[in-house]
């Protein structure tokens, strides 16, 4: 029987630090809204502080994967982590509005550099056939950090709004000493007659791969409907438009939670060993298929299961596109792909729950979850393309075909 390879230790202290991340994310997160609303302004420009970080996200991502590229994963990490970390401090301290909506910005554009250097330095570290494991541990801590967080958060609230900010800062700078003392810097290549420095792998290049123009797809498909649609229509749908107790949203979210922990689990073991395609193409089909489920029902036990089967499809999905990117730059170093890669979530994240709000209000919910359910669904159509994916555990840029 083969016996499972150890991840590397440098992979643990990532896991480390994005716990420090998740759980500082997780505190400040929820409160967000309500101490924007404390300045006397409206729902829409309370929400508005998510579409900013999240619009600072993508504008930054090139630049962000430049950068890395130029200095190194490991630097870029810790000076994302500083800049997130300041933001949020300074955020704890805002006097109005205007000073609220500037630091969340620049939060935004701490969050992309240390985001995509994170997820550079997991695909760098990772054995080949040991990626898809590195990317479900990664995404599993964030997963626990996130659902943690807003309970210790409600815990804290009692002592005021702006506790949650220092705290914030305060777990990202203590993930910042973690990388600083226990992830060494790695030695930069320099050329040689002998061996050549290896150049960056560009967008341009990436995009000759069927796996990487299908993992674009994946990333922006559940991006739109499983972090983004799915987190904020649930509580619209079950609360507001069909008039069930509070408890049915957070179970419904919990459900889905503890479905995507419960994939994770073996969603990036069965990519290593299975190939990629052969695990997202049947989470984008489960995901989808409960999604469009979840808007037909109205008896409250069955909304939570569904839930937990979305959740389900969704933990496949994660590993699987993280292990493909690695795939792609086998080896090569490739910030401004990774970048590319994150956009293409973000502007998911950022279209989908507007679209879909759109949709609820002129068409009813049902069609609002039908969409956002086929949209996964037509995503495993980019997988068709894909050659050599099923078998192996991984895939390498397939530049022949083109």
């Amino acid at each position: 029987m083969e016996q499972k390879q150890k991840l590397p230790g440098e992979i643990w202290v990532l896991v480390g630090a994005a716990l420090f991340v998740a759980l500082g994310y997780g505190i400040v997160a929820p409160i967000m809204p309500q101490f924007a609303r404390s300045f006397d302004v409206s729902i829409t420009a309370a929400s508005a502080l998510t579409s900013v970080f999240a619009g600072m996200r993508l504008l930054f991502a090139t630049p962000g994967g430049k950068l890395i590229d130029q200095f190194g994963e490991r630097k870029m990490y810790m000076v994302g982590l500083l800049v997130v970390a300041v933001s949020s401090l300074a955020s704890g301290f805002a006097q109005n509005y205007v000073q609220l909506l500037i630091l969340r910005g620049m939060g935004g554009i701490g969050s992309i550099v240390f985001s995509v250097s994170a997820m550079s330095l997991i695909i760098k570290l990772s054995p080949p056939n040991q990626r898809g494991r590195a990317s479900a541990l990664y995404g599993s801590t964030f997963l626990l950090g996130n659902i943690l967080g807003p309970s210790i958060g409600s815990l804290l609230a009692v002592w005021g709004m702006r506790l949650p900010f220092f705290i914030y800062a305060g777990t990202l700078f203590l993930a910042f000493l973690v990388i600083l003392i226990a992830l060494p810097e790695a030695k930069r290549a320099e050329a040689t007659p002998d061996a050549p420095l290896i150049e960056p792998m560009t967008v341009k290049e990436a995009l000759t791969s069927p796996t990487y123009r299908a993992v674009l797809v994946t990333g922006f498909s559940h991006a739109w409907t499983n972090m983004g649609v799915r987190l904020t229509m649930i509580p619209l749908a079950t609360g507001v438009a069909v008039g069930f107790d509070d408890w049915v949203s957070g179970a419904a979210l919990t459900a889905g939670a503890i479905g995507t922990a419960l994939a994770l689990l073996v969603g990036g073991s069965w990519s290593d060993r299975y190939g990629r395609m052969t695990v997202i193409v049947p989470g984008l089909l489960i995901s989808g298929l409960f999604t469009i489920i979840f808007g037909q029902l109205d008896n409250p036990v069955f909304l939570v299961a569904v839930c937990l089967f979305a959740g389900l499809g969704a933990g496949l999905i994660q590993p699987g596109e993280q292990g493909a990117v690695a795939d792609v730059l086998d080896g090569r170093p490739g910030g401004k792909v990774v970048s590319t890669f994150q956009m293409a979530g973000d502007i998911g994240q950022i279209v989908g729950p507007p679209l879909a709000g759109l949709l609820a209000d002129h068409l009813g919910y049902s069609f609002a979850f039908a969409v956002s359910g086929i949209i996964l669904i037509l995503a495993t159509f980019a997988w068709i393309p894909v050659r050599g994916a099923t078998r192996g555990g991984y895939s390498k840029p397939d530049n022949q075909d083109q």
